[in-house]
């Protein structure tokens, strides 16, 4: 890994990292590699909510986290939970103590609590589970609750009361001193409820305007934006998806994957340019990252630049050429450490 930045030098703002396809890009991993390289004092979850989740593998350890930060494996994070996301306390307060970070770990006292009552809703609603087939993880009820004005927020709840805070303060607070701040945006553009595949998708927007609002930050607290996509898109629950194969087809090219909280079986399909191309359109990234290229190629898992083979490097100049702009962050396989990154060393390595 690079060596870290000095913080409060560099005059830096905020990088969000968003996906830009129906979700499971790896954005956990794309974060969890900027929160090492890039040692932000601040990293701010931002998105849905526990209904989405994202997997880090670090030095031989798999999380697999619904609510806390993948940039967790950087002890000198401190970690948020910004107003606009979704809090199920249990599933919190039990991730805190799965990563013992509780003393570095904050939660916007203005977020949405999601209620038992939530979740049976949700559950009890055909048009959700069988025809959306939702997660089923009380998302779409405390959010109109909470546009009701009748959702209890976090400061409400007696258990939460440790971890309370300001998050926009925090996060405002390190972009003006300069010291960085990561926000991790989750789901994926074509399951933006604005910009998606409708009534498919979730029940907010999840683009990177959104994810910044999430963690309290206007337009001008962000300096980058981070789209990340995948070789091969993969798809939880019913919606469109014109790219896909059938199963058969993924288990030959060896894509078997299963939800991280569903534990549903993902649809897989071929890259799909254009919706690639309105993702970029919408979010306005200043930086793309491609990932699971090992999925071109067997042979490229774990590699560095000098040793990719062809057939990805032909893939990765087929996505530069379709968006007409560089991919910065190469994904080479599931650990936090498999990058290429050519955005601080161009053509280059970790």
């Amino acid at each position: 890994m690079s060596s870290r930045p000095d913080r409060g030098t560099g005059g830096r703002r905020a990088t969000v990292v968003v996906g830009g396809q129906w979700g499971d890009e790896a954005k956990g991993k794309i974060s969890s590699y900027l929160a090492l390289r890039d040692d932000p004092a601040v990293a701010v979850r931002a998105g849905l909510g526990p209904g989405a989740g994202h997997t880090v593998r670090y030095r031989g350890r798999t999380m697999k986290l619904r609510q806390v930060p993948s940039a967790v494996i950087n002890p000198r994070t401190r970690l948020l939970l910004g107003a606009g996301v979704l809090i199920r306390p249990e599933v919190l307060l039990g991730e805190i103590e799965e990563t013992g970070v509780g003393d570095r770990i904050g939660v916007d006292h203005r977020a949405t609590v999601i209620e038992p009552g939530h979740i049976e809703a949700e559950r009890s609603d055909p048009g959700l589970t069988d025809t959306v087939r939702s997660t089923g993880s009380g998302h779409g009820p405390a959010l109109a609750g909470r546009a009701m004005r009748s959702a209890r927020r976090a400061q409400d709840v007696p258990e939460l009361a440790p971890y309370l805070t300001d998050v926009a303060a925090e996060a405002n607070a390190a972009v003006d001193a300069g010291t960085g701040v990561l926000v991790e945006g989750t789901n994926g553009f074509g399951l933006s409820v604005l910009y998606g595949t409708y009534p498919y998708t979730v029940g907010k927007d999840s683009t990177a305007g959104s994810a910044a609002v999430d963690a309290g930050l206007g337009p001008l607290a962000v300096q980058d934006v981070v789209l990340v996509f995948r070789v091969m898109p993969t798809r939880v629950g019913a919606g469109p998806f014109p790219t896909e194969i059938d199963e058969r087809e993924a288990e030959r090219l060896g894509v078997v994957e299963y939800g991280t909280v569903t534990g549903r079986r993902r649809r897989v399909g071929r890259f799909d340019m254009d919706l690639a191309r309105e993702a970029v359109l919408v979010n306005r990234p200043s930086r793309i990252a491609l990932t699971f290229v090992d999925h071109v190629d067997p042979a490229a898992a774990g590699v560095t630049a000098d040793e990719l083979p062809e057939s990805a490097q032909a893939f990765v100049k087929t996505v530069e050429e379709g968006l007409q702009r560089p991919v910065d962050l190469i994904g080479t396989g599931p650990d936090t450490e498999h990058v290429i990154d050519r955005w601080r060393t161009p053509g280059g390595t970790l």
